[in-house]
């Protein structure tokens, strides 16, 4: 799993780490939606965006770009898709970029072309290794820049401290998921069954109340396959001509989330 891509299952599934990190309070995440947009003429996609879930909103949206890798062509990629992107779509919102880095050294700047747009308050650099900040969401994060040696303590770690923290029994489990998903991918020669013998799991996952989360969030996983189907659906039935009313109630959805996809479209 490429590091970008893993940062994408993070903020898909645990949102409110992404808020963590920009040191805002995790509830913000009640008011975002995370998702990418597809810059038609030119083909490429924005793949990590938090739009507000309100049209109406007076937040901003948020691009946030993972650079693990030295690239001297990053902002002048970075900063020309986006631009392309509010000039598409016309966001009716006021924006902010998110850059994170595992530390300084692989950042580079290009200082003649953009030092000045990257003093603004509306552009935040994050350096993994130099965040501070002691919560559960922040310190998972900072375990894929941990070395081998330590990720494996750091993570039994982190595993205590979501049994202790985390009430919710589901929330829990998909925590520790991922948390085994971070090693996996730091410890791409071992096998999952290896990982899990390592990181105690295996007395874990054979808990009642893992069990129980297990198969709820396996219900929960079809709810939302159901209700992405569904929302995929949308543009095809606006384009076959069927009004805004008629496909919700086709699809069974609240309206307000019909008319939102179309004013995404």
């Amino acid at each position: 799993m490429k590091t970008d891509n893993l940062f994408y299952y993070i903020f898909l599934n645990f949102p409110e780490i992404f808020f963590e990190l920009i040191d805002k309070p995790e509830t913000e995440v009640n008011d975002y939606e995370f998702t990418s947009r597809e810059v038609k003429q030119l083909s490429f996609r924005l793949d990590g965006l938090f739009l507000p879930s309100d049209s109406n909103s007076q937040k901003p949206f948020y691009l946030v770009e993972v650079q693990f890798q030295p690239d001297d062509n990053l902002y002048y990629r970075l900063f020309s898709e986006f631009f392309l992107f509010l000039s598409q779509y016309k966001p009716p919102y006021s924006w902010e970029i998110v850059v994170i880095y595992p530390d300084r050294n692989r950042e580079r700047i290009q200082d003649h072309h953009f030092s000045k747009i990257l003093d603004l308050n509306q552009v935040k650099r994050i350096y993994l290794d130099e965040l501070n900040a002691d919560t559960l969401g922040v310190n998972t994060v900072k375990l894929i820049i941990e070395s081998e040696a330590q990720a494996i303590e750091k993570a039994k770690t982190l595993i205590t401290q979501a049994k202790e923290q985390l009430n919710d029994s589901l929330i829990q489990k998909d925590f520790i998921d991922l948390i085994e998903t971070i090693i996996v991918y730091k410890l791409p020669k071992k096998s999952r069954e290896e990982i899990e013998a390592m990181l105690g799991l295996n007395s874990i996952k054979e808990t009642k109340v893992y069990q129980e989360a297990f198969d709820e969030g396996e219900e929960k996983g079809q709810q939302i396959g159901e209700q992405r189907a569904k929302l995929a659906l949308i543009p095809t039935l606006i384009n076959e001509g069927f009004e805004v009313n008629k496909i919700a109630k086709m699809l069974e959805l609240p309206l307000d989330i019909v008319q939102n996809v179309v004013n995404q479209k």
